[in-house]
């Protein structure tokens, strides 16, 4: 039994019990090992909830390092990244992001920023990438473009503004995909934008 595997599988629980109802020996019993193996690993269920966000987010980062290598315009690049997370959405449980944000509230914190800071860069990489190929207007402000972008997708895990249903739903994330294109694309980045979305339905 290695870490990773512990890490993995506590995650899966964690997304179909959320955190609050899985305990240490749950997740012993689900490893088939015994809970002193598992305190081998981590010292208490803080730790394990920590190394699990941890693990997932790395594993996250390294997927959106995969499609920076996939040679695709800014557009299509928005596309692939909208694609991740809906895949990421239809297995999401909501109660494991309100667990974090109430019981492990410092780690939520901290994730959090991390989560902002990395969307930052990745928006305004792709927004500075867009401007370079002619795709969206050079008069955007990238800066400015990407924290309201960011704030947007935050704003969208909101339950005080969305309902449970619609914070993991696919459509508000694609929506605010779509209405952030509609806002910085050119002429050319929206013949781009309108092909994307005509392949969409009908895919659909």
């Amino acid at each position: 039994m290695e870490l990773k595997d512990i890490l993995s599988k506590t995650f899966e629980l964690y997304e179909k019990y959320a955190i609050k109802s899985v305990s240490m020996d749950d997740v012993a019993r689900e490893l088939g090992i015994s809970k002193k193996t598992l305190y081998q690993f981590v010292t208490n269920k803080s730790e394990l909830v920590a190394m699990v966000i941890q693990s997932e987010m790395e594993l996250a980062g390294k997927r959106h390092e995969n499609i920076q290598t996939m040679k695709l315009n800014s557009i299509e690049e928005l596309f692939e990244v909208s694609k991740l997370m809906n895949d990421r959405l239809k297995n999401h449980n909501p109660a494991l992001f309100f667990d974090l944000k109430k019981y492990y509230p410092t780690l939520f914190k901290k994730i959090t920023e991390i989560k902002r800071e990395k969307a930052y860069e990745s928006v305004l990489n792709n927004l500075k990438k867009g401007i370079k190929e002619g795709l969206y207007r050079k008069e955007v402000n990238p800066d400015i473009i990407a924290k309201i972008y960011v704030s947007r997708i935050e704003q969208s895990y909101d339950n005080s503004i969305f309902s449970i249903a619609e914070v993991t739903s696919i459509e508000v994330f694609n929506e605010v995909l779509i209405y952030h294109l509609h806002g910085i694309c050119n002429e050319k980045g929206l013949k781009i934008l309108n092909e994307k979305l005509k392949e969409l339905i009908q895919k659909n």
